[in-house]
C-alpha cells in the first residue's frame, strides 16, 4: 500500500487542479458521487493481487475524483451564499464585527466586517457572512474612484467642491461591533492578460461582497455599538501597529517593522516594494513560509534547551518530541498574531503535517512527505494551486529534498561549524535561484540578477537581527529603534544593488509549456548529478529565455483596450511600434492603472513603447501616466495638457494637433482633433481631447477621448476620414457624447466602452445604449468582457477569444447582469 501512495497523493492534487479549470460548476450531487469513491480507492491501494502500475493507475484516478468532488461541492456550498443581484446599488443597514486589522490611507479606511444582521426597508436580509467595507471622506466623498472618475473636468474642477460632502471615517478598531449604512456590490476586479485575479483573491478570504460607507449629510450616522472582544489577536495587532507607528520616526523603517511582527504589509511604501522586487527579497519583507519556519525552528531550540534544565520533565516527556510540538504550537500562534494570512496557513499546516510523521515514527522518503504536505494544503484550501507563492514553495522545497547531499562536512571546531554552514547556506540559495528562475519569469515576467548577492546578506540579518529585534520590541519598545536602524543599513545596500542597471531582467511571459521546460532545465541543473549530464538541462531553458509575445504582421495593427475601470487606456502594436494612448485612473497616491495593469501589461509582453498619447488632462486619463514613463523612459509623449501640468515635469509633451501624421510598419496615424488654434482659448478639458484614427489594409480604428457632441459636430463638419472599423465610445458612453450624426459619419462595426463596474455616472447611459444598438452596432464594455483584444487582419476575433473575462472565465467570477 506504501507504494502507491504517491500515486495517490498526485492524483489528488491533480484532480483539485483539473476542478479549478471549470467556468461553470456542476449539480452539487456530481461532487458527492465522487467523493464516496474514497473508500474503493482504499480498497484498491490495499490490493496485492493487482498489478503494481495497474494498482498506481487505479488509485491515481479514483483519488483525482475525490480531490475534484471535495473541490467542488466546498465551491457549490460556498457559491450558495453569494451576494443576490437585486442587492447590488441598494442602501443596506448592517450589523457587524470588525474581523481584521482596519487600514487607513488618504482616501479613507478600508475593514473586513462579519455580518450579524441586516436590513433594508424595514425588512432583514440575509446577507453572505464577510463585506469589505470602504469608508471615505474628504476628497474622497464619492468612493475611492472620485479623482479617476471625474466625469468632465480636472481635479480642481470637480473634487473640490465635494469636500464637505462626506463625513470623516471614524477610529475604527478590530473586534468592534459596528452599525453602518452600506452600498453594497459582488466583488468585480479588473481583467488583464497577465493581470492580478482579485476575484479570486477575495474567494479565496471567504470575501463575496464589497461596499462602502453612505457618510453623506443625508445617511445615518454610523454607530459605534462597542467591543466584542471576539478578535483580540487582530485587537492586539492593530495596537502593536500603532505602537511602532509612535515610536519609529522613518515611516519607511516603521512600515517595514510593522510588516514583519504584525504582517501589515500595506505599511510599506510602493517605491520600497520596487526595491525588494528589484532584488529579489520580497518574500523576507512579508510574513511568508520562511519566517514561520524559522520561527518554529528557533521556538523549538529554546524550548528543547530549557526542557532539558529539568530531569523530571525530561521523564515525562522527551526534549525532542517538546521542542517539535512547542515550535509549531508557538508558529501557529505567531501566525495568528500576523493576520493568519493564506501563506502562513499553508506553512503552519506543512509544519503540523510533518510534526505528525515524525511523531507517529514513520519514515517515508521525501517524495512522499513532499507530495503529502502538498495534498494537505490543497484539501483545506484548493484554490492555493492557483496562486504564485503556493508554486514557489512547493517548488523550492522540493528542489532542496532532490539535491539535499547530506549533512555538512566539517571540523569539530566552531569555526569549522560556521564556514560549514556559510557554505551550506550559500548552496541552498544558488540551488534555488537556478531552479527557480523560470518559474519566476513564468509567474511575473521578470528576475533579479542580484537575488543572489542580495540574498545572501538579507536573508540572516533579517531573519536573525532584525525579525527578533523586531518581535522583542512588543515587549521593549527601545529595540524597535535598533530594528530600525539595522533596517537602514540592510536598505541601503538593496537601494545600491537596485540601482544597477542590469539589476533584474524582464522577459516576455512564456507559454506554459515552455516554463515547464525551464523548470525541468534548472532542476537538471542543480541536480547532484556529473555535469555532463547536467549541462543538458540548458537546452531547456532556451524556450523561456527565447520566447516572444506574437507580434501583428506587417501592415497591420492590434488594439488591447485595457480593463483600468473608470477611464482610457488603449494599446496599440504594430510589427515594430508601440503607442499606448491614455493611461488610465489613478486611485490613491500610492495606487494607479499604470501600476496596477499597465506596467504589468507591458513587462509580460516585452513591449517598447515609442509614444504615449495622453488625451486630455483628466486623471481618469492621466492617472497611470507617472508609472508607465518611469518605466518606458524612451517614449515621445504626445498630449493636449497645459504647460505647467505636473506630467510635464516628468517628460516635456509635443501637443497634439489636427493634421499631425505619421507612419509605423505600413500603418497610418492621423491626430484629428484639437486644432492649433484651440490651445489659444479657454476650452474644458474634454473638448481638447486628442482624437487619433490608426488605419491599415481597409480596417481603421479612432480613438476620441472625452469629446462631448460640440467636438463630435465639428469633426463631422470638418470632412475628416471618420468611418471607422473600431471606434473607442466617446467619454466612456456618457449622454454628453455619441450624437447621431458623429455615429452615422464614423459608422463602426464595433464600439468599445471602457467604464467601471457600476460607476457612479452610470455610464454608459441608457440613451446612448440605444443609439448604438438601433445602428446594429456591437458594442462591448469592461465590466462584462474585461480587457478587449482586435487585430485588424482577423476583425470577426470571437468574443471568448477577445475579451480576457470570456477566454479565461472560472465558476468564481463574477457574472455582471445584463
Amino acid at each position: 500500500m506504501a507504494q502507491t501512495m504517491f500515486a495517490a497523493l498526485l492524483g489528488f492534487v491533480a484532480g483539485t487542479a483539473l476542478q479549478l479549470q471549470q467556468a461553470d460548476l456542476w449539480s452539487w450531487p456530481v461532487y458527492v458521487v465522487f467523493l464516496l469513491l474514497a473508500p474503493a480507492g482504499y480498497a484498491l491501494a490495499a490490493t496485492k493481487s493487482i498489478a503494481f502500475v495497474v494498482r498506481s493507475v487505479g488509485v491515481f484516478l479514483i483519488l483525482a475524483a475525490v480531490g475534484a468532488g471535495l473541490a467542488g461541492l466546498r465551491a457549490s456550498v460556498y457559491l450558495g451564499n453569494s451576494l443576490s443581484v437585486s442587492l447590488e446599488g441598494r442602501d443596506v443597514l448592517v450589523t457587524g464585527v470588525v474581523v481584521n486589522l482596519p487600514q487607513r490611507n488618504e482616501a479613507g479606511l478600508r475593514f473586513r466586517l462579519a455580518v450579524e444582521s441586516a436590513m433594508a426597508d424595514g425588512q432583514p436580509l440575509r446577507l453572505p457572512p464577510l463585506v469589505d467595507v470602504g469608508w471615505y471622506g474628504g476628497a474622497f466623498s464619492a468612493g475611492p474612484t472620485v479623482l479617476a472618475d471625474a466625469d468632465s473636468a480636472s481635479l480642481g474642477e470637480r473634487a473640490l467642491p465635494q469636500l464637505s460632502l462626506n463625513r470623516m471615517p471614524a477610529d475604527v478598531q478590530a473586534g468592534e461591533r459596528w452599525q453602518v449604512t452600506l452600498r453594497l456590490k459582488a466583488p468585480h476586479g479588473s481583467r488583464n492578460p497577465f493581470g492580478f485575479d482579485y476575484e479570486l483573491w477575495l474567494w479565496e478570504q471567504g470575501v463575496q461582497t464589497t461596499g462602502y460607507v453612505r457618510a453623506s449629510p443625508r445617511d445615518p450616522v454610523a454607530v459605534r455599538l462597542g467591543q466584542t472582544w471576539r478578535h483580540p489577536f487582530a485587537l492586539a495587532r492593530q495596537g502593536v501597529r500603532d505602537r511602532i507607528v509612535a515610536r519609529v520616526e522613518q515611516r519607511q523603517f516603521a512600515g517595514m517593522i510593522a510588516a514583519l511582527v504584525v504582517g501589515d504589509q500595506n505599511a510599506i511604501d510602493r517605491a520600497d516594494w520596487d526595491v525588494f522586487r528589484a532584488t529579489g527579497v520580497a518574500h523576507l519583507v512579508s510574513i511568508s513560509g520562511l519566517h514561520i519556519t524559522m520561527f518554529a525552528w528557533g521556538a523549538g531550540l529554546v524550548l528543547g534547551w530549557l526542557w532539558r534544565r529539568s530531569a523530571r520533565l525530561c521523564l515525562a516527556l522527551p526534549a525532542p518530541t517538546v521542542a517539535l510540538v512547542g515550535g509549531v504550537l508557538l508558529a501557529t500562534l505567531y501566525s495568528l498574531f500576523s493576520g493568519w494570512g493564506v501563506p502562513a496557513q499553508r506553512t503552519c499546516l506543512m509544519l503540523g503535517t510533518v510534526a505528525l510523521l515524525r511523531l507517529s515514527g514513520a519514515r517515508w522518503p521525501w517524495p512522499q512527505v513532499w507530495m503529502l504536505t502538498c495534498a494537505v494544503v490543497v484539501a483545506a484550501d484548493p484554490w492555493a494551486l492557483l496562486q504564485p507563492g503556493f508554486w514557489l514553495s512547493f517548488v523550492a522545497v522540493g528542489v532542496l529534498f532532490a539535491t539535499d547531499s547530506g549533512a555538512v562536512c566539517t571540523s569539530g571546531t566552531w569555526t569549522g561549524r560556521l564556514m560549514g554552514h556559510i557554505r551550506s547556506n550559500l548552496r541552498e540559495q544558488w540551488v534555488i535561484t537556478v531552479a527557480l528562475t523560470p518559474l519566476t519569469l513564468l509567474l511575473f515576467g521578470q528576475v533579479s540578477l542580484v537575488g543572489l548577492a542580495a540574498n545572501a546578506l538579507a536573508i540572516p540579518w533579517i531573519t536573525l537581527v532584525v525579525t527578533p529585534l523586531a518581535m522583542l520590541g512588543v515587549l521593549m519598545p527601545a529595540l524597535w529603534d535598533v530594528a530600525a536602524a539595522a533596517i537602514g543599513g540592510l536598505f541601503a545596500y538593496l537601494q545600491w544593488l537596485a540601482s544597477w542597471s542590469w539589476a533584474s531582467v524582464s522577459v516576455a511571459v512564456p507559454p506554459l509549456w515552455a516554463a515547464a521546460a525551464g523548470v525541468l532545465g534548472g532542476a537538471v541543473l542543480v541536480m547532484p548529478l556529473p555535469w555532463s549530464l547536467r549541462v543538458l538541462g540548458l537546452p531547456l531553458l532556451l524556450p523561456v529565455i527565447l520566447w516572444r509575445a506574437p507580434l501583428p504582421p506587417n501592415g497591420q495593427f492590434e488594439l488591447l483596450a485595457a480593463d483600468i475601470g473608470q477611464g482610457n487606456a488603449v494599446l496599440v502594436r504594430t510589427a515594430n511600434h508601440a503607442l499606448l494612448y491614455d493611461a488610465g485612473p489613478r486611485f490613491s497616491l500610492e495606487s494607479d492603472a499604470g501600476h496596477r495593469v499597465l506596467v504589468p501589461l507591458l513587462q509580460a509582453l516585452l513591449t517598447r513603447l515609442d509614444m504615449v498619447v495622453l488625451s486630455h488632462r483628466d486623471m481618469d486619463h492621466v492617472g497611470g501616466a507617472p508609472a508607465v514613463l518611469a518605466m518606458q523612459p524612451q517614449a515621445e509623449l504626445r498630449s493636449s495638457i497645459e504647460t505647467d501640468n505636473l506630467l510635464q515635469s516628468l517628460r516635456p509633451a509635443q501637443r497634439c494637433e489636427a493634421g499631425q501624421r505619421w507612419e509605423w510598419d505600413g500603418v497610418a496615424f492621423e491626430v484629428l482633433h484639437p486644432q492649433a488654434a484651440a490651445y489659444d482659448t479657454a476650452a474644458k478639458s474634454n473638448a481638447m481631447s486628442c482624437v487619433l484614427r490608426i488605419s491599415a489594409g481597409g480596417r481603421s480604428a479612432l480613438l476620441v477621448g472625452d469629446i462631448e457632441q460640440a467636438q463630435e459636430a465639428r469633426l463631422v463638419l470638418s470632412g475628416a476620414a471618420l468611418r471607422s472599423s473600431v471606434l473607442l465610445v466617446p467619454h466612456h458612453g456618457s449622454k454628453t457624447s455619441s450624437s447621431d450624426a458623429f455615429l452615422d459619419a464614423v459608422a463602426p462595426q464595433l464600439a468599445v466602452v471602457q467604464s467601471g463596474y457600476r460607476n457612479r455616472f452610470g455610464h454608459p447611459a441608457a440613451a446612448v445604449v440605444a443609439r448604438y444598438r438601433e445602428r446594429s452596432i456591437t458594442l462591448i464594455d469592461s465590466p462584462h468582457c474585461g480587457a478587449f483584444v482586435w487585430q485588424s487582419w482577423s476583425p470577426e476575433l470571437p468574443q471568448n477569444e477577445a475579451c480576457t473575462r470570456q477566454q479565461s472565465l472560472r465558476y468564481w467570477h463574477h457574472r455582471v447582469p445584463e
